[in-house]
């Protein structure tokens, strides 16, 4: 039976996905945005309005599951990573208050409330407070999402056209296991759907070294470049140089830690379906064409 979800970040990158799974097959769809419904939209929209939980709790009213993919990548200016727990844990309250039935709420793959990662230990503590919120749940735990638009893997393809060497933090023998958009929004609708609470990875089924998803990208691409190792924070500078000339943040200290500390990998049975190389095949075309911006998509 069609019902009416709210998905966060719908306008967003992980979060359109989601939505356009539940419109596809008849649900009704509202979400809360920074930004207003583009023209022509059929999702309404909602400000986060965190600041009003009684208005927060009525624009969830009617919504049997809150899918929630809002979160911060870095900290800019009073957006922080304290800030977005606090602001999440007012969600919770008021879609109890709503009368919502459900949240299935993206996590990251290998949180910990131990982690001297502050992004990965405040998606821990977010774990414990939507086990502890009385909602039924269904927390995801995404590895590395790929897929159009995504910004790691085009803007890897972006460097890899304009720059005669890639330069890696530290060995690149680390492991990845990249997770296609398609299938984490497969994977939490599932959830969704269930009735039982759960916790799950959304994985891909193939697990690359670093420096071999690298080159993938590059063999898709069909250029060649030299791909070397770099002391994690010679390659955050020159990582900064990038960001400077683009006006954006190519990657930031922690994500490198994250990275280098093999934190994008599952060990549980892979639910993602789709082959990365496969998907590099039919889509290199347009990969790396232009740059994808974190600022330009979020904050500006």
């Amino acid at each position: 039976m069609a019902e009416t979800s709210v998905v966060t970040g719908a306008f967003s990158y992980t979060g359109s996905f989601v939505a356009a799974r539940l419109l596809a097959r008849g649900d009704t769809v509202r979400t809360l945005s920074r930004t207003p419904a583009p023209t022509g939209s059929p999702i309404a929209a909602h400000p986060f309005a965190f600041d009003d939980p009684v208005a927060l709790a009525r624009s969830l009213e009617g919504a049997r599951v809150l899918y929630n993919t809002y979160w911060i990548r870095f900290p800019r200016g009073s957006s922080t990573f304290e800030q977005a727990v606090a602001n999440t844990r007012v969600l919770l309250r008021a879609a109890r208050e709503a009368g919502v039935e459900r949240v299935v709420h993206l996590s990251v793959s290998n949180p910990s409330r131990d982690s001297p990662l502050p992004y990965f230990r405040g998606k821990a503590e977010l774990e414990d407070a939507i086990r502890g919120s009385g909602l039924g749940y269904g927390i995801v735990r995404p590895t590395l999402i790929f897929g159009p638009r995504d910004i790691l893997v085009n803007n890897i393809a972006w460097i890899l056209r304009r720059f005669p060497i890639f330069v890696l933090p530290g060995s690149g023998t680390y492991r990845v296991q990249p997770v296609s958009a398609e299938d984490t929004a497969r994977i939490c609708v599932e959830a969704g759907d269930a009735r039982e609470d759960l916790v799950c990875d959304a994985a891909g089924p193939d697990t690359f070294a670093f420096a071999d998803l690298v080159r993938a990208v590059g063999r898709a691409l069909g250029v060649r470049r030299p791909v070397v190792g770099a002391p994690p924070g010679l390659a955050y500078a020159l990582g900064s140089l990038i960001g400077l000339a683009t006006r954006d943040v190519l990657l930031t200290r922690e994500e490198i830690a994250g990275l280098t500390q093999g934190l994008l990998v599952s060990d549980e049975p892979p639910r993602g379906r789709e082959r990365f190389e496969v998907w590099l095949a039919e889509h290199a075309g347009g990969l790396g064409r232009r740059y994808v911006s974190e600022l330009a998509r979020n904050y500006r």
